[in-house]
């Protein structure tokens, strides 16, 4: 009988879970929350759903281990670290504390567990199945609840010495900017995520007295996709808020591109549903912030995996 393994990419909103032959079909999936206070709740829940899926393909094969992609994990340790965004991963004074995901893991499922950080997680799918087939150097960005990264040179993910290498979402993009739940501020998590653009409309709106379809909303319920909803229907202050973030996120580009000179920039996640509203503005402020050797010349790609699929088979094949 065929080996299996089981790939779970751990969201601020939500985890999947899938689980993955050896040539990268995904046999079965499932969603769960990740809102949720109590570690060992979380864990409880995310052991039921490995043993379920387990259940459901037992006809087709054994599983052999889980990996996981998840915010700030670890892959020498199997911890996460002070995730700003997962609940679950707090102190009992709500502060982001640490927390061994792979030990508790391995002891609730009798599975091997390795971890690593939700993007590198999806730079190693996107890598084996994707857009990036091919490209031994590139950056991949993930564009969702927060800005995640992953750095693929010579082939290798770089993690750096201590396992945290890539964490290009909280470079500071705005001196003395918006606060970050990392502690830091003006991180381009807090302006390129989809929790940065909503923050971006709020302000648009509270400067800016145009009548936008924006206003009919809540101000504090205001989401990411409220506002590409607004772009579509040819709101100008919508459209501006993507402009907007696609100038900040394209000269972060840039700066990144001078670190590891890679072959093409893949972006990933919910808010590149948006793209055609800020593709444009985020190409020409990479450029404009861009030596001579590097303009035109770096490729932008989206990626071509379903948003579930490339994160949960980058985990699965650290299984292997």
């Amino acid at each position: 009988m065929q080996k299996l393994a089981i790939g779970i990419d751990i969201g601020g909103q939500s985890s999947k879970c899938g689980v993955v032959t050896q040539d990268g079909t995904i046999l079965c999936q499932s969603v769960v929350t990740s809102l949720i206070d109590n570690f060992d709740e979380y864990l409880a829940l995310l052991a039921d759903t490995v043993k379920d899926l387990t259940r459901k393909t037992a006809a087709q094969g054994i599983p052999v281990g889980i990996g996981i992609g998840a915010p700030n994990a670890n892959r020498i340790d199997g911890t996460i670290r002070y995730a700003p965004n997962l609940r679950w991963a707090r102190d009992a004074e709500g502060k982001p504390g640490v927390v061994y995901l792979a030990a508790r893991l391995e002891e609730a499922t009798g599975l091997h567990v390795r971890i690593t950080n939700d993007a590198n997680a999806a730079a190693r799918g996107e890598h084996t199945y994707g857009v990036a087939r091919g490209i031994d150097d590139f950056i991949m960005i993930t564009l969702g609840t927060g800005v995640g990264s992953g750095i693929i040179s010579h082939g290798r993910l770089v993690y750096g010495h201590d396992g945290f290498a890539g964490e290009l979402g909280h470079v500071c993009v705005v001196q003395d900017g918006r606060q970050c739940n990392c502690g830091l501020k003006g991180c381009l998590e807090t302006y390129a995520s989809a929790m940065g653009v909503a923050r971006t409309a709020r302000e648009f709106l509270q400067k800016d007295s145009r009548e936008s379809l924006l206003r009919r909303i809540d101000p504090e319920s205001i989401s990411s996709k409220d506002i590409y909803d607004a772009a579509a229907q040819g709101d100008e202050l919508a459209k501006e808020i993507f402009v907007f973030t696609g100038r900040i996120l394209g000269r972060a580009l840039g700066d990144f591109v001078k670190f590891s000179s890679p072959q093409a920039i893949v972006l990933f996640g919910g808010l590149t549903k948006s793209r055609e509203f800020f593709h444009d503005e985020m190409v020409r402020a990479m450029n404009d912030n861009l030596m001579q050797i590097w303009k035109d010349k770096i490729q932008i790609l989206y990626s071509s995996l379903k948003e579930s699929d490339a994160a949960i088979l980058g985990a699965s094949s650290m299984v292997w």
